[in-house]
């Protein structure tokens, strides 16, 4: 068998061990007492439990070899009318009517199916010399079977004989070949058995027999997770992928399995420092290092993920291809110091690189990106003429539409310089090659930016042509919905209101959701035949908010407090000024704004966002980890159908200490 077939192998015997014995968890009554060093075991054991492990190991070993038994198989039962009337009784706990059936069924049909329940049944009835009888009878069939024995052994153990049990126990594992099947058939006996110890013990005699049997590691891993060793079974999958670097991607699925459940982090500071260590003491060893980097990644530790990557650019002499990939990532989870040390790495290369000239220009993407996002953005001018000067090296070069864009919508909305930007839009859009798709960009920039300078007619016909040329993609709605917004900053409500109606069975789900908000917000607040004064100066204030004035936009919404002590706008007046504080930097002010949102609105088409905004702000910016778990669950409990809930569930697990992929 290939190293990759062994592997696979093995991985389907961990899940359907492990499916067995989630099946016995569900179904336990009682609770297994642990064995003590001296194997005192206690006699309380676990009798349903041990139950399902047992009959899922008759129903495997009833089959022909080499076939796979599937979890969705492992509860079928033969058709016969005798065999349904037992079970049903052996399920009810009926053991003396079970066993009463099963003993005129096993000298008809002595298979190892019907010996299994037949023996559980007596063991439970405390017939132990009966059990001892039917275990030779059966044994007759196969005498070098160890799995009798351990048959043997667990009746005594029930029986009170401690001590004879541990001797049929040790003789088995001292009787046990250099044979994979025969190791893996005591293994499966003890683990039938729940005696986890044992079945810990063969796997490693076993290995001792057959050292060139590397599936046993898998085995062997899987038998120390179900006894909290974590340690031990980390070591034995790093100890697969230092004998043959093809387990790597069977290794790091099982890792992720284990990883799964980790409330307190413990199973993931140990593969931590386990990779660490293995990395330190065999360098040159490529496995070693690209888990190490794969596991940085899953945990969102850059900073180790730029260590790892920088070691196996050199040693396998890539060309920056995971570096480029690793500062992407970075900038997309706000880790901007990171992206730039991995940008600043390949431009280090020199213009050979085949990512030197994509580092420059997505470095300062990422500065953009950074400074746009503070409350109070500085050395702007640098980075106007860090732009500028990368762009006239791109030479209407259409892969720099990006950049373009950058820097025309810092000019306009950062550095109030909307001519320049409208100039530079105009020079892009006339480049050689670029994309229908870099040209409607274009458009879409140059609209917000006419709307930023108030030529509102050229904003709504650069739209409209969008939407004309992207009618059937995400592309034309977003022009669709920035029109109707546009319409709606201009206070022509009925107009904004029908084209957001039709907005809401956009395809695209956050599209749809913002033409959502803003209809409801109309609807809520306009009536032709009524004053709708408010309305009019909340949209004044979102321009103004659009157009990056925050004072005025702030200034505008306390207005309308002034002005109406009660009016239905009132509450997208607090979550608006939350929003703006979070711009400022205000944290704990927006915070409050949220808060009061949601105290006085609990039912509102903001409530599950401002419920997002408070928790996201807890998490970065206040710093209260538990605080925001707490908001986490209560959108997940409380708006269980909020666009906001697959993130919720994402950032509470992560806090919790989840493995994310």
């Amino acid at each position: 068998m290939c190293t990759s077939d062994a592997a696979t192998v093995a991985a389907l015997q961990i899940c359907e061990r492990e499916a067995a014995l989630q099946i016995c968890e569900r179904e336990a009554a009682l609770q297994i007492c642990e064995r003590t060093a001296s194997l005192q075991i206690c006699e309380r054991t676990a009798s349903t439990s041990l139950l399902i492990f047992i009959s899922l190991t008759a129903i495997a070993q009833d089959r022909p070899a080499g076939t796979t038994v599937l979890p969705f198989q492992q509860d079928a039962v033969t058709a016969n009318n005798e065999d349904q009337i037992a079970m049903q009784y052996f399920q009810a706990r009926n053991f003396e009517q079970a066993a009463e059936i099963y003993a005129l069924i096993y000298p008809k049909r002595p298979s190892y199916y019907i010996y299994t329940y037949y023996l559980f049944c007596l063991v439970e009835l405390r017939e132990y010399d009966e059990a001892r009888k039917l275990i030779k009878t059966q044994q007759k069939a196969e005498p070098n079977s160890l799995k009798y024995q351990v048959d043997q052994g667990y009746v005594y153990f029930r029986e009170g004989n401690i001590e004879k049990a541990k001797k049929l126990y040790d003789d088995a594992l001292k009787r046990l070949p250099a044979d994979y099947r025969q190791v893996n058939e005591l293994a499966n006996a003890f683990y039938s058995k729940a005696d986890y110890e044992y079945e810990i013990s063969t796997y490693k005699r076993g290995r001792e027999l057959l050292p060139e049997q590397r599936t046993i590691s898998f085995e062997l891993a899987s038998a120390y997770e179900r006894t909290g060793n974590y340690k031990e079974a980390i070591q034995e999958y790093l100890g697969l992928l230092s004998a043959d670097g093809n387990y790597e991607p069977t290794v790091r699925s099982l890792l992720q399995s284990m990883l799964a459940q980790d409330v307190d982090n413990t199973k993931n500071e140990l593969l931590r420092k386990a990779l660490l260590e293995a990395v330190q003491k065999a360098p040159d060893r490529v496995n070693y290092s690209e888990m190490l980097w794969w596991y940085s990644i899953q945990q969102k530790d850059f900073e180790l993920a730029f260590i790892q990557a920088k070691a196996l650019d050199r040693r396998l002499k890539e060309d920056g291809n995971r570096i480029i990939s690793l500062a992407e990532l970075a900038v997309s989870n706000g880790n901007f110091a990171v992206a730039e040390e991995a940008y600043n790495y390949i431009i280090a290369k020199g213009p050979s690189n085949a990512y030197y000239d994509v580092a420059r220009r997505d470095q300062l993407h990422t500065r953009y990106v950074r400074l746009t996002g503070l409350p109070a953005p500085g050395n702007l001018e640098e980075l106007q003429k860090s732009m500028i000067a990368e762009l006239l090296r791109w030479d209407n070069d259409p892969r720099a539409v990006r950049l373009a864009l950058d820097l025309a919508h810092l000019e306009a909305f950062y550095m109030n310089k909307p001519d320049d930007a409208l100039d530079l839009l105009d020079r892009i859009s006339l480049w050689r090659g670029i994309s229908e798709q870099n040209r409607a960009e274009v458009k879409m920039e140059l609209a917000d930016i006419h709307v930023y300078a108030g030529d509102m007619w050229t904003a709504t016909v650069l739209y409209q042509q969008i939407y004309q040329d992207f009618k059937n993609d995400a592309t034309g709605q977003e022009a669709k919905f920035r029109n109707a917004r546009l319409l709606y900053y201009m206070g022509q409500f009925d107009w904004a209101k029908a084209q957001l109606d039709i907005l809401k069975a956009a395809t695209t789900k956050f599209i749809s959701n913002d033409a959502l908000k803003l209809s409801m917000l109309i609807g809520n607040n306009y009536d032709p035949d009524s004053n709708t004064v408010a309305l009019g100066i909340y949209a004044r204030a979102e321009l103004a908010d659009f157009r990056n004035n925050d004072e005025l936009a702030l200034k505008t919404l306390d207005s309308i407090s002034l002005l109406f002590r009660e009016h239905p706008i009132l509450d997208n007046v607090t979550y608006r000024k939350g929003e703006i504080y979070v711009k400022l930097g205000k944290y704990a002010l927006a915070d409050s704004m949220f808060a009061e949102v949601i105290r006085n609105h609990p039912v509102d088409i903001i409530t599950d966002e401002a419920l997002m905004n408070r928790a996201v702000i807890h998490e970065t910016w206040l710093a209260d980890k538990q605080g925001a778990m707490a908001l986490y669950q209560e959108l997940l409990n409380t708006y269980p159908g909020s666009l906001f809930v697959p993130e919720a569930r994402k950032r509470f697990r992560t806090l919790r200490g989840d493995t994310i992929q």
